[in-house]
């Protein structure tokens, strides 16, 4: 069987997930090629295992000062040569297409009738889960950006829904904790509006990771550039996280037992439901704005949940390679497989949900049971 893997470039989450797919299609046999778009290549970094990969410039979404610029991202979008990125790619030498919310993988399989995948967080919103900031533009990206014909959506709770636990990478799973090390990684905030925000707090050591041209020690605050295997260490190794509202970061969170603080892209509203959805699931914090003093109350007084997600990846995989995504209940079938091996009493302090209550944004408090 031979793949093409198309992946969302605009956030490291969809780059670690789709690492931690890579990985298990490679010891099922099953070949791959990978599509990344939505940045320049010389920002991608440790890419090694992806092999020959393609890189196109695909869309991008513009934020500033931890907002994001809807219009200014339409403006800016080069819908031309989009089109014509979507109408050259040869999808002939594939069985499959899989996309992580990638545009042009996406379309271009829609387009040529080319079975089509979606394997991402981003799918988990074609059902009734927590969503927050809904609105019809939000909603029309989220149905239009990458479509498929069979999505198997991610989140930390399946509500009632067929969509999968988390797909994680981690490494160091073995390594001591600090209870005074915080992680930090606020990739769509001004770096000095971090740092400001973390200067009263010197009873904790901060290890912020961002925009960085080399380390640098302030004190109680670590500066450091971005990279794969130091900040898988330094995950592993802290108490806590702080961290916008991307779904990857905060699954490797929950999964070590980190507590998590979460300030969502202003106006992004996957983010935004993020938030919600840790705030119901009481896996985390959230804060609508750098803020002091809701970053003290976490740090001195919230405490993380672990949940011991399964191999999901793996589990994707097998069922790939199995052809089992053309069955008329393969994805149900998974999905029931997944979740009965997860730690029940372990998993949330959160819910059951219905219909009419995620529609009305009534969230009750009762116990999880895996389904």
């Amino acid at each position: 069987m031979k793949v093409l893997y198309g992946v969302q470039g605009t956030g490291n989450g969809h780059i670690s997930r789709a690492r931690a797919m890579s990985k298990q299609l490679r010891e099922c046999g099953i070949e791959v090629d990978y599509l990344f778009s939505g940045r320049e290549r010389e920002k991608f970094f440790d890419m090694t295992e992806f092999g020959d990969w393609q890189c196109y410039k695909g869309l991008t979404f513009i934020h500033q000062a931890g907002d994001l610029k809807i219009w200014r991202t339409m403006q800016e979008a080069s819908i031309t040569q989009l089109y014509r990125d979507i109408r050259d790619l040869d999808l002939e030498p594939y069985d499959l297409v899989i996309t992580d919310f990638e545009p042009i993988s996406a379309w271009a399989a829609k387009l040529k009738n080319k079975p089509c995948i979606g394997v991402g967080h981003q799918y988990a919103f074609e059902h009734n889960v927590p969503r927050r900031g809904a609105d019809f533009v939000s909603r029309k990206i989220m149905d239009l950006f990458a479509p498929v014909k069979l999505g198997l959506g991610l989140h930390w709770h399946h509500f009632d829904q067929p969509i999968l636990p988390p797909i994680v990478d981690l490494d160091h799973e073995d390594v001591e904790q600090d209870e005074n090390k915080i992680l930090v990684y606020l990739g769509f905030e001004e770096s000095e509006e971090v740092i400001q925000l973390l200067e009263g707090f010197d009873d904790y050591t901060f290890t912020y990771y961002g925009p960085f041209a080399q380390y640098e020690s302030r004190g109680h605050i670590q500066l450091k550039p971005l990279s794969r295997d130091g900040f898988k260490y330094d995950l592993a190794t802290c108490s806590g996280v702080i961290c916008n509202a991307g779904f990857e970061l905060a699954s490797e969170a929950i999964q070590l037992g980190k507590k998590i603080l979460v300030k969502p892209l202003k106006g992004q509203m996957e983010q935004l439901s993020n938030a919600r959805a840790l705030e119901e699931l009481q896996l985390g914090m959230t804060m609508p704005k750098l803020d002091k003093a809701i970053t003290r109350r976490w740090l001195d007084d919230f405490t993380g949940e672990r949940i011991n997600y399964p191999n999901v990846a793996q589990a994707i995989s097998q069922w790939i390679l199995e052809e089992r995504w053309q069955q008329p209940n393969g994805r149900e079938e998974l999905v029931a497989r997944l979740w009965s091996g997860v730690d029940a009493a372990a998993v949330v302090k959160g819910t059951h949900v219905t219909n009419h209550e995620a529609r009305e944004g009534q969230w009750p408090a009762a116990g999880y049971a895996a389904k």
